[in-house]
């Protein structure tokens, strides 16, 4: 069963931008390796993600877990829209712009072919505040959370060549009833539906950093993600 197809695949370098200097918070010194440069050929996917891409903060982005960040192309429509703004695939830093996928069709645990490489989707991308660094809308963040516009990331089980053009196709699926868009609005909006939330932490495969979100949640207590949104100058 195939499913989506690579429109476009994006590698980048850890780069400094801005300066300390000035005044405009978004014009200040901050590291990252999202702007990416698109790749014409084939490249190799290994278990850490693609050959020569690097990501700035090791702490939240790339590993075994998020080796492959994949973003909807038809997303970038919408925000050209509500942003009032060209804004083109690969400016959430995604390693993957794909067609005929999207958060509504994925699902947690979906495991793929594509290309000579095997992968398995682990978990939605949780925004940052580099794309809205990136885009200079410190709101950003939280428009990608309210909207479910979030991409999605995979895990290599088998390393192999990858190409543009190449076909997701569909292996597995072990929770039909756990697509990305749902787990999303667990996350975003379902905020307090004690139910939702330990049914999802049922889920064999939710990453750890989900499991221990809930668990706050289910005991009735706050989390700031006041620094994921906003950065640490912003």
């Amino acid at each position: 069963m195939s499913t989506g197809i690579i429109k476009e695949i994006f590698t980048g370098k850890v780069t400094t931008y801005g300066d300390n200097r000035e005044e405009n918070k978004f014009d200040q010194e901050w590291e990252t390796a999202a702007f990416k440069t698109p790749i014409t050929e084939s490249i190799f996917l290994d278990t850490l993600g693609l050959k020569g891409d690097e990501q700035a903060d090791k702490k939240h982005h790339g590993g075994v877990d998020k080796a492959l960040f994949v973003y909807a192309r038809k997303h970038y429509e919408d925000w050209n829209v509500e942003l009032g703004k060209e804004v083109k695939p690969g400016a959430n830093g995604e390693n993957i712009s794909v067609v005929g996928m999207d958060e509504s069709l994925v699902c947690i645990g979906d495991v793929y072919m594509l290309g000579k490489a095997q992968i398995e989707i682990t978990q939605p991308r949780r925004p940052c505040w580099k794309p809205a660094r990136r885009l200079r809308d410190v709101e950003f963040a939280k428009k990608v959370e309210a909207t479910g516009r979030t991409g999605w990331y995979f895990k290599v089980l088998v390393p192999g060549e990858i190409k543009p053009g190449d076909t997701f196709i569909l292996l597995e699926r072990k929770y039909p009833n756990w697509t990305i868009e749902k787990i999303n609005d667990v996350l975003y909006k379902y905020t307090d539906n004690i139910g939702l939330m330990e049914s999802l932490c049922d889920v064999e495969i939710l990453p750890t950093s989900f499991r221990e979100l809930f668990t706050k949640r289910l005991k009735g207590e706050q989390v700031d993600d006041t620094r994921r949104h906003y950065g640490p100058n912003i």
